[in-house]
């Protein structure tokens, strides 16, 4: 329901399930990557026309109703309930209320001084060559997202895609501000405008879906991952 396969960590791989699946069934608004390949997409109401919560960046669950009313359209979660029933599935998710019950009883991280929690170490840091650099990454307001598509006005007035990196990176590739980087990872790579910022060395930075920079489709990789920095197309 409402997946872009290159918003996942291995969009090819996605497609390939997909393409593999014996049969699919999308929730979808409008067309897309997804409803290429499904043989059965229900359309499933927009976020006004529907009840729910989102979580915000500090994990809080943030709820909101249904602003349009009487559309016919069906939210996700009624859709799903009523394809249960007919499956003789108890899914027990009739409304919003029960969905989001269900969830807050499944526990809430826990806070830094409220327990141990999970013991997990952080992997180890790795060993960059001159030509290397750890790839971050986050999605910019306004990119090459789905909901985006049909938007040309809005689209032009997203920033434009660039390359950052840090002063003493800019020095040992010898650029300034302005010229072309490419960004190679293990399936392509990713040619853009430079520009120098101040951040730690060895860190390249990439918007992970604008044009001309769909990092986990054109890299194969993702943030914290190893790609290799060369000055101009890299040819």
């Amino acid at each position: 329901g409402g997946v872009d396969p290159r918003d996942l960590p291995d969009p090819a791989l996605a497609e390939s399930a997909l393409a593999s699946a014996s049969f699919v069934v999308s929730l979808e608004m409008f067309p897309s990557a997804v409803t290429e390949w499904a043989d059965v997409v229900l359309p499933v109401a927009a976020a006004p026309e529907k009840a729910g919560s989102y979580l915000d960046w500090e994990g809080r669950p943030r709820v909101f109703d249904a602003t349009l009313h009487g559309t016919g359209r069906l939210p996700d979660g009624r859709v799903l309930q009523g394809l249960a029933d007919e499956m003789d599935v108890d899914l027990r998710l009739p409304t919003p209320e029960a969905a989001r019950a269900e969830l807050l009883a499944l526990g809430a991280a826990r806070r830094p001084g409220e327990g141990t929690g999970l013991d997990v170490p952080p992997p180890p840091a790795p060993s960059l060559r001159a030509d290397e650099a750890v790839l971050a990454s986050w999605r910019q307001l306004i990119d090459a997202g789905t909901l985006q598509r049909d938007e040309p006005e809005l689209a032009g007035t997203a920033r434009p895609a660039v390359v950052r990196i840090g002063i003493g990176t800019a020095g040992r590739l010898g650029v300034v501000d302005g010229d072309r980087v490419t960004v190679s990872g293990g399936t392509g790579s990713v040619t853009l405008p430079v520009h120098v910022t101040a951040m730690p060395e060895q860190v390249v930075w990439l918007p992970m879906r604008s044009p001309g920079s769909e990092v986990r489709t054109h890299l194969g990789t993702g943030p914290g991952g190893v790609v290799r920095l060369s000055a101009g197309s890299g040819l």
